[in-house]
């Protein structure tokens, strides 16, 4: 199954004033690199975001609607910071918005 072809836009929409900005197929999906980093990666189904953000913030992030810990395969854990977020809550601007701005934030900030 394809990537949300919606749901790429509405991120593009939101990035397209990043310098770097370029997308890459990868984790089965659209991801969006920023500085060669990605901030996110539009899947598919319905977890439909990944993000990566700062894991001192992982806690709080997690109790968000519709935000999981990542996990690889048979549920093996993509490590810290690694969030997935459903579909369903991500119908909002808003919501979308919050997400990309963590993750972005995250990315300027971290120096590997």
């Amino acid at each position: 199954m394809a990537y949300d072809e919606l749901l790429a836009d509405r991120v593009r929409d939101i990035l397209s004033e990043q310098e770097s900005l370029r997308e890459q197929k990868m984790f089965g999906g659209l991801a969006f690199m920023v500085r060669d980093k990605m901030v996110v990666c539009v899947g598919t189904d319905d977890r439909a975001l990944l993000v990566r953000v700062d894991g001192v913030h992982e806690p709080e992030y997690l109790q968000r609607d519709g935000a999981h810990h990542a996990v690889m395969g048979r549920d093996r854990s993509m490590g810290r910071g690694w969030i997935t977020v459903d579909a369903d809550a991500l119908t909002s601007e808003k919501a979308l918005e919050f997400w990309v701005a963590a993750a972005l934030e995250y990315n300027c900030n971290r120096a590997d």
